[in-house]
Order: structure tokens, then C-alpha cells, then sequence
């Protein structure tokens, strides 16, 4: 895996992380990879904002994951900054072959040089093979999550 490049997503990045997010049962029912406007919009605020890190995962020229992570200062937990994974995909003929821990590595790396003393994630409870995923890479499920769609 020494030719993977894990890197700050551009604008050039987007139609294919959007098909990676539309690329499994849920995206499906909930992403749109036909318009990619509001993909545009979005990933010109996550740019703005210091604390969002969208980044690709490439090898040979060719985007094969990504995730989103943010960081985010609070006052529980004696002040305790957390980070935040989102989004996390890796395309459909790479996965099993350690791109995802390769990546959330990154992220627990990169969560630690920002100063962050929790990283957390969330995976939809139907996604049993990620939770056991998760679990292997040493988080615990340690929450109930609750959503609200507005």
C-alpha cells in the first residue's frame, strides 16, 4: 500500500467521492450523483472552515476512499478537543484489502497532532460488518445515537 496518497480532497474529487457515497444500500436511497451542486456548495464550506477535513485516498491517479473529520473544541471533559469521522468510504473493489484501517488511521494520527483527546464515529445500525470493523481497530460502542432529520 506504499502508493497510496492520502490527501485534502479538491473540487476534482468530487463526483467520484459522491459516487462512493451513493455506492452502497443507504447512499443509494439518499445521494445524488447525477447533481452534483449541492456536493459543490458543501465541499466549498467544508473548505472554509478550519476544523473539516475531507480528504481522498488516491492510488494511480484513481480517488479509492475517503472520510471527513472535524475537530471540535468543547468545555466537557475538562476541555477536551474531539474529533469527529465521517463519511467514511472506500470503493467497491478495494475494500477488504486494509484501505479503511489505512485511512481511519490517518485519522486517529491526524486527530492526535490536532491536539484531540477523543476520536468518535458513528455507523447506522444496520452496518453490523462496520461496527465489527470499528470494534477490530480498537473503538468501542460506547453511545446510543439519536437523529433528528430537519
Amino acid at each position: 500500500m506504499n502508493d497510496l496518497q492520502i490527501r485534502p480532497a479538491s473540487p476534482a474529487d468530487i463526483p467520484a467521492i459522491v459516487a462512493m457515497l451513493a455506492d452502497d444500500p443507504l447512499g443509494a436511497r439518499r445521494e445524488s450523483p447525477d447533481d452534483l451542486t449541492p456536493y459543490t456548495a458543501a465541499f466549498d464550506r467544508l473548505a472554509e472552515d478550519p476544523n473539516q477535513h475531507l480528504v481522498a485516498a488516491e492510488r494511480e491517479g484513481r480517488i479509492v476512499g475517503t472520510l471527513q473529520l472535524t475537530v471540535i473544541p468543547g468545555l466537557s471533559r475538562r476541555g477536551a478537543t474531539r474529533a469527529v469521522i465521517e463519511g467514511v468510504r472506500i470503493h467497491a473493489d478495494e475494500r477488504g484489502g486494509g484501505l479503511g484501517g489505512r485511512l481511519i488511521e490517518w485519522a486517529v494520527d491526524e486527530s492526535r497532532r490536532r491536539d484531540c483527546q477523543l476520536v468518535q464515529l458513528t455507523s447506522d445500525v444496520s452496518r453490523t460488518d462496520a461496527h465489527r470493523f470499528y470494534e477490530r481497530l480498537g473503538f468501542e460502542a460506547s453511545h446510543v445515537g439519536f437523529k433528528r432529520t430537519l
